[in-house]
Order: C-alpha cells, then sequence, then structure tokens
C-alpha cells in the first residue's frame, strides 16, 4: 500500500499529469522555457519534463539533495542541503536567479517545486546575515512551527522566496508543484518563489510570540521583524503586484493522490478501505493516539478486514538529543494505547524516503509492540520520546519502513489495517 502511494505521486506521474491537462500542456508548449527544478522531487522531475518531445528548452537546472537517475546531458544538476542550507544552497540560489533574469520576455520560466526546495534554494535578504536567517529558521523548526508558519518566515528573510524570483524574470512564470504542505498552498510550497506572498510581517510575529520564541532568535532578526510589522522594512510581493502579472502556477501532486492510489491497492488487497479526510497535524505524540482512536472508531464500524489511510504534517519539538522524526514519534505514541488490542498494526511514513533526522521513511506498530520492546530492555516509550531517539526503538525490532530516497514528496502516509 505504502509503495503504492509512492507510485501514485512519482515525479514521472506527476508530469504526466501536468502533460495531460490543458492548461499546464498550453503553458509548457506555447513559447521556449527554461526550467528551473528545486526540491527533494527536483531533478526526477525535471528529467521526466525533459524527456516530453514537444518541449522547446533553453536550459535546464536542477537542484536537489541528489542526482536522478538518468538525467540527460541538457539538465544541470546543483547539490544542496536539507534540512538546513549551506554554501551550496546559496550558490544554487544565485544560479537560479541570473538563470530568471536572463529569460527573454517572450519565454516561460517552468519552475519545477517540490518538498525541501526552501533549504534547497536559499539566500538571505539584502540586510541579513545568511547566519542570522540560518539560525533563526532552526529556532522555528526546534520550537514546532508548521510548516505555514516557518515558510511565512523564510520568505521574509529571503531574496528568493516569496515571489521574489519571478520578479527577477522578465519573461512569463509557470510553477509547477508537487504538495507536501496540509492545504495545498501554491504560496507555501517551497516558499513560493514563483507566485506572491499572501503572509506578512505581522504573521510571523504572531507566530515567534505564539511560540514563545523571541529569546531563541538572533537579536538582528528580532529587530527586522519589529521593523516590518511597524512598517519600516519592505513586505514580500503581494497578489498584485506588477512584477508578478505574469507569474501563475498549478498543482501536479498532492497526498490525496497517494492516498487515493494506497485506496486502491488496498481494495485489490481485499481490504474495506474507509480515507480519513481531515489532514493530520500537530505535534506527533500528542496526534498519534487521538489519530488511533478516530481510525479504530471507523474501522470497527467496518465489516472483515479494514484498512484506514490518512495523511498530513505533524510536528516535533525537539528537546533531546535522539535520533528520529515525526512519522517515528507518531508510531512511538501509538505503541502502549495499541497494546493488547488484537490483530492491528499501524504504519506512519514520510513520502520522501527520509524522516527527520533517521535515515528511514518511518515505521510500524502493532499490539504486541510494546511487550517485545520490554522483553529486549529498551527503555518506556514516554522516555524515548522526550529524548526524541524514536529510531533507536524501532531499529531493534525490526520495525522501521526503509524505502530509501525516493522521487517524490507529499508529506506523511498512515496506515491502520484490522482484522476483526
Amino acid at each position: 500500500m505504502i509503495q503504492a502511494a509512492l507510485d501514485g505521486v512519482s515525479a514521472r506521474r506527476v508530469v504526466e499529469r501536468a502533460f495531460g491537462r490543458q492548461v499546464t500542456r498550453s503553458r509548457l508548449l506555447d513559447a521556449p522555457v527554461h526550467v528551473i527544478a528545486v526540491g527533494k522531487a527536483g531533478p526526477a522531475m525535471a528529467t521526466a519534463l525533459l524527456s516530453h518531445p514537444a518541449l522547446r528548452v533553453r536550459s535546464a537546472l536542477a537542484i536537489g539533495t541528489h542526482p536522478a537517475t538518468a538525467m540527460p546531458p541538457s539538465l544541470d544538476f546543483m547539490p544542496a542541503s536539507h534540512p538546513f542550507p549551506d554554501g551550496r544552497s546559496r550558490a544554487a540560489a544565485a544560479e537560479a536567479l541570473a538563470r530568471a533574469s536572463r529569460v527573454a520576455r517572450h519565454e516561460r520560466l517552468v519552475l519545477l517545486l517540490s518538498g525541501g526546495a526552501s533549504a534547497l534554494m536559499c539566500e538571505a535578504a539584502e540586510g541579513v546575515r545568511f547566519d542570522d536567517k540560518l539560525a533563526a529558521t532552526r529556532a522555528f523548526m526546534l520550537a514546532g512551527a508548521d510548516i505555514h508558519q516557518l515558510n511565512a518566515l523564510r520568505k521574509h528573510l529571503s531574496r528568493v522566496k516569496g515571489g521574489r524570483l519571478a520578479a527577477a524574470c522578465p519573461g512569463a512564470t509557470t510553477t509547477l508543484a508537487l504538495s507536501d504542505v496540509v492545504g495545498d498552498d501554491l504560496s507555501v510550497i517551497g516558499s513560493g518563489p514563483g507566485l506572491p506572498d499572501p503572509s506578512t510581517w505581522a504573521d510571523v510575529a504572531v507566530t515567534v510570540e505564539s511560540r514563545h520564541a523571541w529569546d531563541q532568535l538572533p537579536q538582528a532578526v528580532v529587530s527586522r521583524i519589529r521593523d516590518g510589522r511597524a512598517g519600516l522594512v519592505a513586505e514580500t510581493p503581494k497578489p498584485g503586484d506588477a512584477a508578478l502579472s505574469r507569474a501563475e502556477g498549478f498543482l501536479v501532486g498532492r497526498a490525496a493522490d497517494a492516498v487515493e492510489a494506497a485506496r486502491g491497492e488496498a481494495a485489490r488487497l481485499g481490504y474495506s478501505v474507509v480515507v480519513l479526510e481531515e489532514r493530520l497535524t500537530g505535534e506527533a505524540r500528542l496526534a498519534g493516539p487521538a489519530w488511533l482512536d478516530q481510525a479504530l472508531a471507523r474501522a470497527r464500524a467496518e465489516h472483515g478486514r479494514a484498512c484506514v489511510l490518512s495523511a498530513g504534517e505533524t510536528t516535533v519539538q525537539v528537546t533531546g538529543p535522539g535520533t528520529g522524526g515525526r512519522n517515528l514519534e507518531f508510531a512511538l505514541s501509538l505503541a502502549e494505547p495499541m497494546a493488547g488490542l488484537g490483530p492491528a498494526l499501524a504504519a506512519s511514513v514520510g513520502t520522501d524516503g527520509i524522516d527527520g533526522t533517521s535515515d528511514v521513511a518511518g515505521a510500524m506498530v502493532d499490539a504486541g509492540t510494546l511487550q517485545r520492546a520490554r522483553t529486549r530492555g529498551l527503555p518506556e516509550p514516554g522516555e524515548v520520546l522526550d529524548r526524541n531517539d524514536s529510531f533507536h526503538f524501532f531499529a531493534p525490532l525490526g520495525d522501521t519502513i526503509r524505502t530509501g530516497r525516493t522521487d517524490t514528496n507529499v508529506g506523511d502516509i498512515q496506515v491502520l489495517l484490522v482484522d476483526q
């Protein structure tokens, strides 16, 4: 089911989807194009796009964590860092801005975006030190800010995000996005370098206050946020800005597509399938038990073997030195409430194949997980969660889920299987 979900939002599949829709097909074929692909799926998306024979490509750049298989010679690749940017991310941002500025007015910039783009293509706004921007982003992450809050900060401290890449382009800009954000807001995916930004300095300040993060931010960033809220620092380009009058965006893949593919596979395997429509959010260790209660209630209303599917993206407030991620912590939070349930299994996976600081996609847990862990002398789940060390709970049990790096990223998928 998990593999079906990944296949349903693969780079090849989402590019096929773009060419299969008249509105996006016309944008790709009506003028010569310059391609910039950014994100964990960026190289694979660009490779798939460039295979189309009718595309008139003037230049193509892919920025990602790793190259795709069988990239064509015409595709330039720049490796960069995720989840925190580095010098390579800065070089990638400079190259993207330079290429955007060279797009002629009669040509089109095609921007292929996927999760991870915010860190992979990164440069601080004029007047902001890169190290201060990095420290502020890190503080927001560790404070448990969600992706909307995090990317609002990134956009306001960036030279390339929040529509600024499109503003540098004399030609038209078309963003084709593979969404990893809850709500599928095109202006949030990859921090929206090709689209107007509706978020404001005031939004950033509210997040800092709600997360009690003023003391964790560099003083220069604190001053800039306060000056921005007071109108002393310019806002990001907003809807209606003349510089972005020829910028538009389209969604070509999302978590719902992955869930639908998993649903089809579960049905083929003989399960009665229920999809939880509400996207999963919140602190992973708290969201897990609440999700399980809801999923079990829905499963028990079915007959025989039932499968419950959902998608979303939780957060983790990091307080310990361990290894893990939101999917591992979500799964670990289920170990105690699932103990003794009977024939039931749950799993949570990141569709990019890498969960937090681990090298696995997520983990699975069943009614016997807690007892098996105790037999091995592993610490109790609460203690492990306090150390943010969920990987070292599941790895000795053989219950991690390892997919390797994928060529997609649409957030996380959760599965509950019940035999009744």
